[in-house]
């Protein structure tokens, strides 16, 4: 996959060295000069791009017409929102991805501006503290088609009703799959007969109104 980033502050240069760990192609667009200096002592040299990130020269330079994605991480929501549409509008690139700065701005970042996926750093960081603030509560991992699907890990804990029942013998809520369970380290890929256990971490994707009753379903009854 070939992705370029927009923007090589903190976020930018993480989202950069993770998907090289991973094995793709990147481009990472700065012009900072202390940024630059920065992204130097830590990504490969032919990685990073010196230019305005919403120049369509600095975009072609990155080579944006063979770009699979490109994700726009600046620190400006209205730069941003710029490169966005200049990537779906002008070059046609496949996902656009784009960083939220401040939650007020969030209603701007929609499919007619250009983006696929909005990141708003502020709503996530809130949802992820509260969710560590709730030991053993049902844990958001994924969030889909702008959040109306989740994908979230329950851990089954002594006293569950769940323990010893076979997948297709729950009652599980509408809209509603277990997609996966952890167990010992290992992933155990679900089948109707597939016995629950004590420990083990289910992974389920649901709607807003499954998660509570699959919360029920799968947590101690006291």
């Amino acid at each position: 996959m070939f992705v370029i980033v927009v923007g090589g502050g903190n976020t930018g240069s993480e989202i950069t060295k993770y998907l090289l760990e991973a094995g793709h192609t990147v481009r990472v667009i700065e012009e900072r000069p202390a940024v630059l200096a920065k992204l130097a002592n830590e990504i490969p040299a032919e990685v990073i791009i010196t230019g305005d990130g919403s120049s369509p020269a600095s975009l072609e330079k990155a080579g944006i017409h063979k770009a699979d994605v490109l994700a726009a991480v600046t620190g400006s929501d209205e730069t941003n929102l710029v490169i966005t549409s200049l990537a779906r509008f002008e070059f046609n690139v496949p996902r656009v991805l784009a960083r939220i700065n401040n939650s007020k701005n969030a209603w701007l970042f929609t499919p007619e501006m250009g983006v696929d996926v909005s990141l708003n750093q502020a709503e996530i960081l809130a949802r992820l503290s509260v969710e560590e603030m709730s030991i053993g509560d049902m844990m958001t991992l994924l969030k889909l088609t702008h959040g109306k699907y989740s994908l979230v890990e329950e851990k089954i804990e002594p006293g569950s009703p769940a323990i010893g029942k076979q997948i297709m013998d729950l009652e599980l809520p509408p809209n509603c799959i277990i997609s996966g369970i952890i167990r010992h380290g290992e992933i155990v890929l679900p089948r109707g007969v597939t016995v629950l256990e004590v420990g083990d971490e289910v992974l389920a994707l649901v709607d807003d109104a499954a998660r509570g009753p699959l919360a029920q379903l799968l947590s101690r009854r006291f």
